[in-house]
């Protein structure tokens, strides 16, 4: 039996950054992507649960306050933020490592898949990176090449650089 859309709660955040959207469930942060990203949000919601109907809401669950106060130099904000990211197991595991990387450090796709116990897997974990719902939370942003290149981010390097800087891990 079709239980219906799924209703799912949004906000929007000015930032630094551009326009931040972040989408609860009830329980936790599901989804959060830069609004020029609306496309690549609404297929990730819809592949994860079917028909979505996103209702706005000041602050849900109190993660857009968080947000800003991460944005505005308080970076352990974000470290008792509920998510709900889906996925598969082994995504989660990577999602998992990345948010014990703390703010101000950088991981390679080598070290994070060593430290999940699947050292020859860096490309899986690269792609399980890429796709990470729930930006900057779950700090996807803190993975870097083996060279320290700063690689790929679904949000754009700009906007990686800028992270980076803001927590204090590029000079």
């Amino acid at each position: 039996m079709d239980a219906g859309p799924v209703e799912l709660r949004t906000d929007t955040i000015d930032s630094p950054l551009g326009r931040i959207v972040v989408v609860t469930d009830g329980r936790a942060l599901c989804a959060l992507d830069f609004g020029d990203c609306a496309r690549r949000l609404r297929r990730l919601l819809a592949r994860r649960y079917g028909e979505v109907i996103l209702r706005r809401a000041r602050n849900p669950l109190g993660v857009s306050e968080k947000i800003r106060s991460y944005l505005a130099g308080r970076l352990g904000a974000l470290d008792d933020i509920a998510v709900n990211p889906g996925g598969t197991a082994f995504e989660r595991s990577v999602w998992s490592a990345l948010r014990r990387i703390p703010a101000g450090a950088t991981r390679t796709y080598g070290q994070l898949a060593a430290s999940i116990g699947r050292p020859t897997a860096p490309r899986a974990v690269g792609r399980a990176n890429g796709k990470n719902p729930v930006a900057i939370v779950i700090p996807c942003h803190r993975l870097i090449g083996g060279d320290a290149a700063l690689t790929g981010y679904g949000g754009g390097l700009p906007r990686k650089r800028w992270l980076l800087r803001h927590e204090g891990a590029l000079p």
